[in-house]
C-alpha cells in the first residue's frame, strides 16, 4: 500500500523535496538552489524554467534517495514562496515574464498612486490586505502594461496568471489543471477572504482579466495527478498552501489563540483567529490560515523583513562572525551593562509599522562596544519585533485577552538556544520548539495525507506534535520592561513616534 507523502517545498532561494512517511518522520530529502536575477533596483526575479527544474530533479532525487518509485507515494503536498508572480501562455505554456518574486519593489509607484486616489480602504475590507508592490496583483498589472502585448493576449483569454503554486500545478498536471488554494489566493490583492472568491471591483482596479484567474480549491483536496512521464506512474496532488500558512499547519496551531513564528532570512508570526477574520488596527494582515472541508480558518499575520539577514549583515557585512551559528555563544558573553539596540531596517521596517522609508540603526554605542555587544543586538532585533507582533496581535484580537500565549517556532534561527531564550525572556511567554524542524513541507505533507487518509483529522494530527524544548522566561520583569522601553525609544527615532 502506498504511504509516503511527498512535499515539493519550493521557496525564493531553492527547491527542495521530502519524504514523509505515516508517523510524520522524514525517509529522504533533496535540495537545489537557483540563481536570483536583480535587473534593476529593488527588482527580483526568478526564471520559470529554474523553479519548475529544480522542483522536478529534487523530488526524483529525494525519490533515489529514498529508495521509493511513483507506486509507493500516496500523495503530493506543495507549498510554495507566497506572492511571486507568474503569467504565461495557455497553449505553450511559456511564461512571457520571469517571475516577479514577493521582494519585488516595482510596482511601488502603482500602489502609492492607489493610495493616494483612496482605494486602500476598500482593498483592505475586501482582502484583509495594504496597498503594498509585496502582493501579487499590482505584480500582474505590471506585467500586462510593459510586456509587449501581454494586455490584448490576456484579454483575448490566452495567458493565465498564477503563483508559484498554480504554475507548478498546471506543469505537474501537464497543462490540465489552473487552480489554486485559498491561502495563495488570499494574498494576491484580488481574493474577497470574506465572499471566499474573486473580486470584480478589485480585478477592475488593477486592470487584471478574470479569465486569467485559477480556480480556488480548498487547501486540502482533489488537485490533479501528476503526469505519469515525470515519475513513472501518475501521483495524486492532494494538498497545496503558501509557505507560511503550511509552517502553521505543520506546527498544529489548529485552535484560536495558538501563534508559530517562522525566523528565516525574515521572520513571520500568525495568530490563529478561528472561522472569523479579524480586522487589524494595528497593520496587521488579515489571512486566510488553511481552509478545508469548504471552512475557512483565518489569521492575523505579522511580517518582519529582517531577522537572519540582521546575522548574514554581521557575518558578510561587518565580518564581525564567521559564521552565524557563532552568534548565540557571542552574545552570551556581552556586556550586560551596555544596552545595545540594532533597529534591522535595512530595507525598511515591516509589521506593525509599515515603514518603507526607514534605515537601519545602532543606538547605545560607547568606546567599550564590541563584536560581542553587536551580536547581542543583532539576535536581541529579532526578540524585540517579535514582541512588537504579539503585542499588536493581543491588541487586535480581544479574545485573546487573558489567555497565556505559547510561541511555536520554526525556522534555522531556533537552532540558537541563547537566542530562543532571550526570546521567551523578552516575551515573557513561553517559546516551543518542536522536534521536527522542517515544519513548513511538514504542513504540506499533512494537507496532502489528511485529504488521502494517511494523517487524521486535524485534532488529532495535534496529538502527534512533539516539542523538544520549552523555554521558559527567567528574565526579571523590570529588567524586561527596561530593555523595552529602550527599544521602542530606538524604533520612534525612525519612525516618528
Amino acid at each position: 500500500m502506498s504511504s509516503l507523502i511527498l512535499a515539493i517545498d519550493q521557496g525564493t532561494t531553492s527547491s527542495r523535496a521530502l519524504l514523509f512517511r505515516p508517523d510524520t518522520s522524514i525517509a529522504a530529502l533533496a535540495q537545489a538552489e537557483f540563481p536570483q536575477h536583480f535587473p534593476a533596483s529593488g527588482w527580483v526575479e526568478h526564471e520559470p524554467e529554474d523553479l519548475w527544474r529544480t522542483t522536478i530533479d529534487t523530488c526524483r532525487e529525494a525519490m533515489r534517495r529514498a529508495g521509493a518509485t511513483a507506486r509507493d507515494i500516496a500523495a503530493v503536498g506543495i507549498t510554495n514562496q507566497r506572492e511571486t508572480t507568474l503569467v504565461w501562455d495557455r497553449s505553450t505554456g511559456e511564461a512571457v515574464h520571469r517571475a516577479i518574486v514577493w521582494q519585488d519593489r516595482r510596482s511601488a509607484g502603482l500602489c502609492a498612486r492607489l493610495k493616494a486616489e483612496g482605494h486602500e480602504p476598500l482593498v483592505t475590507a475586501r482582502t484583509g490586505l495594504i496597498l503594498d508592490p509585496y502582493f501579487s496583483g499590482t505584480k500582474i498589472a505590471w506585467i500586462l502594461d510593459n510586456v509587449p502585448g501581454a494586455r490584448a493576449r490576456a484579454e483575448a483569454g490566452e495567458l493565465a496568471f498564477g503563483t508559484v503554486d498554480s504554475y507548478l500545478l498546471w506543469r505537474l498536471t501537464g497543462g490540465r489543471l489552473h487552480v489554486t488554494d485559498a491561502t495563495n489566493a488570499s494574498r494576491t490583492l484580488l481574493y474577497d477572504i470574506h465572499r471566499g472568491a474573486w473580486d470584480d471591483d478589485l480585478l477592475g482596479l488593477l486592470g487584471v482579466p478574470a479569465s486569467m484567474l485559477p480556480e480556488v480549491r480548498d487547501s486540502s483536496g482533489d488537485f490533479g495527478t501528476t503526469d505519469p512521464d515525470l515519475f513513472g506512474a501518475a501521483i495524486p496532488i492532494r494538498g497545496v498552501a503558501g509557505d507560511q500558512q503550511a509552517a502553521t499547519v505543520g506546527q498544529a496551531c489548529f485552535r484560536p489563540g495558538m501563534v508559530k513564528s517562522t525566523y528565516g532570512t525574515g521572520c513571520f508570526a500568525l495568530l490563529n483567529t478561528g472561522p472569523q477574520p479579524v480586522a487589524s488596527q494595528n497593520k496587521l494582515l488579515t489571512t486566510i490560515a488553511y481552509q478545508i472541508g469548504g471552512v475557512r480558518t483565518y489569521a492575523l499575520e505579522g511580517s518582519i523583513f529582517v531577522a537572519g539577514a540582521a546575522v548574514q549583515w554581521l557575518r558578510d557585512g561587518l565580518k564581525v562572525v564567521g559564521s552565524a551559528a557563532e552568534t548565540g555563544d557571542l552574545a552570551g558573553r556581552a556586556d550586560p551593562g551596555q544596552d545595545v539596540y540594532l533597529v534591522p531596517a535595512f530595507v525598511g521596517l515591516g509589521a506593525p509599522y509599515w515603514e518603507p522609508d526607514a534605515r537601519g540603526a545602532l543606538f547605545g554605542l560607547t568606546r567599550a562596544t564590541g563584536p560581542a555587544e553587536l551580536a547581542r543586538a543583532a539576535l536581541e532585533s529579532v526578540c524585540y519585533q517579535t514582541a512588537d507582533l504579539l503585542a499588536a496581535m493581543r491588541s487586535d484580537w480581544p479574545d485573546g485577552e487573558g489567555r497565556a500565549t505559547v510561541l511555536r517556532v520554526d525556522g534555522g534561527m531556533v537552532a540558537s538556544d541563547w537566542t530562543m531564550q532571550r526570546l521567551a525572556d523578552l516575551l515573557a511567554a513561553p517559546v516551543d520548539r518542536p522536534e521536527v524542524k522542517e515544519t513548513t513541507a511538514l504542513g504540506a505533507a499533512y494537507l496532502a495525507g489528511l485529504s488521502c487518509g494517511i494523517y487524521p483529522e486535524p485534532e488529532h494530527f495535534a496529538d502527534h506534535w512533539r516539542l523538544e524544548r520549552r523555554f521558559s522566561p527567567a528574565m526579571e520583569a523590570s529588567v524586561r520592561e527596561r530593555r523595552l522601553a529602550g527599544w521602542r525609544k530606538a524604533v520612534s527615532c525612525l519612525v516618528g513616534r
